[in-house]
């Protein structure tokens, strides 16, 4: 395709794989929709194929829809050589663009917001247009993923074809909260790196990216009211500023997702005392936070007070998971401090966890903490709490029962650093299983798969996230009774996105085997 072609906004190309001309029959959309229809009519994307927004409340100010665009058409010409030779062109079956109606003019992101769409593909009309229509521009960024599913190079004609129109496709999520976690404390990962997983994320239709930023290891971030935190960081390259986080912020909201920023207390917080040798409860017991210490909760309300200014996701995750406390009872003056409070170490958990959780309350967030919190003193929480479920699957119907909402991430299914754990165990584990009750099922506000950092690092992490976590991706998107009830019945349809998120530079790794496995041997990427 000419470069006039592409630096024509709106102009643009869109292809991908959907129904396959090369012997696989069958629906290879991921996640799967709500509703599909199709016929069996092929047409071919025309030379001027471009965008009209005609009738949209959304004038498209930022850029959001017209870099979602230009992405598509990026990871296409990718993929192949278009030579659009109109020789082969059958005039009356060319779709010549993509009728773009947003009814929404605001482009804010939050949770909860409507990410559904409606896209139709006629297969006849002079001329013939697709039509999106969507409430957000981030419901419409869904609709050009599956759009760049319909597509398909054809190696004869070297054009784009959408095979099997007529097509009508109504979709929506079935979850709000269809998160994935990356871990930056255990080992540092660069922003190419962290970009890269958000793209891959904006093609499986999850929608919260959850940046484990610190722990015990590490302090990687820049925080402005406390200079020094970053002191523990493992060396001076790898550290990120809060420029760099406000660049990831951005990049990953024009994409539809959002970032929820956890920094994890009282305990996993070792290297906080590098630069703040006075948080530790002493030199020679350093972790969890020192909770008799108030300069302790004035570098947590810093820290919040800082992130509020770049992290603007409803949430903020406080972790307080896995909390020894028995540096606060072999410390003196932390023993001491008990005593005089009246508090054993449990009821000392209980007060670190609450007072972080009004300092969070007071910078306007609703918080997240691990299940720990929950199943210590669930009653004491924030009814702004939300539960994020990791030890095992019994957690959410207890937790939803009470009245709070929670996150399922189940340590069994949904641990990405689990290696031995299969695709098809993401792909079956059940966000709401043993939830009964319709209101209670509300509580549930989705799911996340966790990618620990302890054995990846930007070498490997994209082949140990890919593809189970599309599998899991499906069972947070597509409504329930539309999922396979046995994984063998997708996956072929699976291997096939693999294969797809392979062609956009995305390394997911083979199906066949546990995480991260390598080819056993040569042959298609469409059989392994």
């Amino acid at each position: 395709m000419g470069e006039n072609v592409r630096n024509f906004y709106p102009a643009f190309f869109l292809v991908f794989l959907a129904i396959s001309v090369s012997g696989v029959v069958g629906l290879n959309l991921w996640p799967m929709p709500k509703s599909v229809n199709y016929g069996g009519e092929t047409l071919y994307l025309s030379r001027d194929f471009g965008l009209k927004i005609v009738g949209s409340n959304y004038t498209d100010a930022s850029g959001i829809l017209k870099d979602g665009l230009s992405r598509l058409l990026d990871v296409i010409e990718a993929a192949h050589v278009i030579d659009t030779n109109s020789t082969y062109y059958n005039h009356s079956a060319l779709l010549k663009g993509l009728h773009v109606v947003i009814f929404s003019p605001d482009d804010e992101l939050q949770f909860g917001i409507d990410e559904s769409y409606r896209l139709s593909i006629p297969s006849t009309g002079d001329p013939i247009y697709a039509h999106l229509e969507a409430q957000t521009v981030y419901g419409a960024l869904h609709g050009l993923q599956t759009f760049s599913q319909l597509c398909q190079f054809n190696f004869t004609t070297r054009i784009i074809e959408v095979h099997q129109a007529p097509w009508n496709i109504a979709d929506q999520p079935r979850f709000s909260f269809r998160g994935l976690l990356i871990d930056t404390s255990r080992h540092y990962l660069p922003l190419p790196t962290i970009k890269n997983v958000i793209d891959a994320m904006a093609y499986t239709k999850l929608n919260v990216l959850h940046w484990h930023i610190v722990d015990s290891q590490s302090f990687s971030l820049e925080i402005p009211s406390y200079p020094k935190l970053w002191d523990g960081a493992y060396t001076l390259s790898e550290r990120y500023t809060m420029a760099d986080a406000a660049e990831i912020v951005d990049y990953a909201r024009r994409r539809g997702i959002n970032v929820l920023a956890e920094i994890d207390v009282p305990g996993h917080a070792l290297s906080w005392g590098t630069g703040y040798p006075s948080l530790w409860p002493s030199s020679s017991c350093q972790q969890p936070l020192d909770v008799s210490n108030e300069f302790t909760f004035k570098v947590i309300d810093g820290i919040l007070s800082d992130f509020s200014k770049v992290f603007n996701f409803r949430f903020v995750h406080l972790g307080g998971d896995e909390v020894d406390t028995s540096c606060w009872v072999i410390t003196p003056h932390v023993r001491k401090w008990l005593r005089e409070h009246q508090m054993d170490e449990l009821e000392a958990y209980q007060y670190f966890v609450l007072r972080a959780q009004k300092i969070a309350l007071s910078h306007g967030y609703e918080i997240v903490n691990w299940e720990e919190t929950f199943n210590n003193f669930g009653s004491k929480l924030s009814p702004k709490t939300v539960v994020h479920n990791w030890l095992g699957g019994d957690v959410a119907p207890k937790v939803v029962a009470s009245g709070l909402r929670c996150i399922v991430s189940n340590q069994d299914n949904w641990y990405l650093d689990h290696l031995d754990t299969t695709w098809q165990k993401f792909y079956m584990n059940e966000p709401l299983a043993n939830i009964t009750n319709p209101e209670q099922q509300k509580l549930v506000i989705g799911g996340e798969v966790c990618m620990w950092g302890e054995h990846i690092d930007g070498s490997d992490i994209e082949q140990t996230i890919w593809p189970r976590a599309a599998a899991a991706a499906e069972r947070m998107w597509t409504p329930f009774d539309k999922l396979a009830k046995d994984p063998r019945d997708v996956t072929r349809r699976l291997a096939r996105f693999r294969c797809l998120l392979n062609q956009r530079g995305v390394a997911a790794a083979p199906l066949t085997g546990p995480g991260r496995v390598a080819p056993v041997e040569p042959g298609s990427c469409y059989e392994q």
